[in-house]
């Protein structure tokens, strides 16, 4: 059973603006990003849904979250059908983010009081996952569907719409002002987040920093 229900889910995106999107098969990996992101300020974290035994590692993840980093709000990303968001619901998934709208995933979330997230790329989308009770919407690929000036667009029209972009999305000042000023309710931020050693192994000091940094230019944005 997810531990955060979907107001307050909804209500720490606004109030934290990012959240970190992330997968890697090894769990140890995960929770060093985790706590990085964590000790960063982030309150919200998303476990992409990528590969074979991935519910299995965010099963664990989970469990060992609600102890070490209590206030994290753990959800799972890239699901795409009813029967995997069902999965990761009974895995204790706090929200569920989709990369399409599939009708039915709203379904199964909204049995469970569950926060839905899905992937729209169009006004008509965007009002039809609305309709089917998703309170942020997902827009994906955030850059390829217009940017800024896409969120910028569909505020005009739906000025109630809590949209949140991932992709096109960087921890930069300048990067951060334009989709922030466009209205995004917060952004979805992966590789752009996950800094890595020339050896490629991650960089978790510098991860936590990044985290911290890109959190403090949304706050300032918003005192603007």
């Amino acid at each position: 059973m997810a531990r955060f229900s979907r107001i307050e889910v909804a209500v720490k995106m606004k109030e934290i603006g990012i959240v970190p999107v992330f997968f890697h098969s090894d769990i140890e990996v995960c929770k060093q990003v985790i706590m990085a992101c964590y000790k960063g300020g982030a309150r919200l974290f998303e476990f992409v849904n990528r590969g074979d035994f991935a519910h299995e590692v965010f099963g664990e993840l989970n469990k060992w979250a609600a102890k070490e980093c209590p206030e994290m709000i753990l959800g799972a990303g890239s699901v795409i059908d009813a029967g995997t968001t069902s999965l990761y619901i009974q895995l204790g998934s706090n929200f569920i983010v989709s990369p399409i709208l599939n009708a039915e995933m709203a379904k199964v979330c909204n049995r469970r009081k569950v926060a839905w997230s899905p992937g729209c790329g169009s006004l008509t989308e965007i009002s039809y996952a609305e309709e089917l009770g998703a309170e942020v919407v997902k827009i994906f690929p955030g850059e390829q569907v217009g940017g800024p000036e896409f969120v910028k667009a569909v505020k005009g029209p739906f000025p109630w719409s809590s949209i949140m972009p991932t992709g096109g999305v960087k921890p930069e000042r300048e990067n951060l002002t334009q989709w922030f000023n466009a209205g995004v309710h917060c952004v979805g931020m992966g590789s752009q987040l996950m800094v890595k050693n020339a050896d490629g192994t991650f960089n978790y000091k510098a991860i936590e920093a990044a985290t911290e940094n890109a959190i403090s230019i949304i706050a300032g944005i918003r005192n603007q």
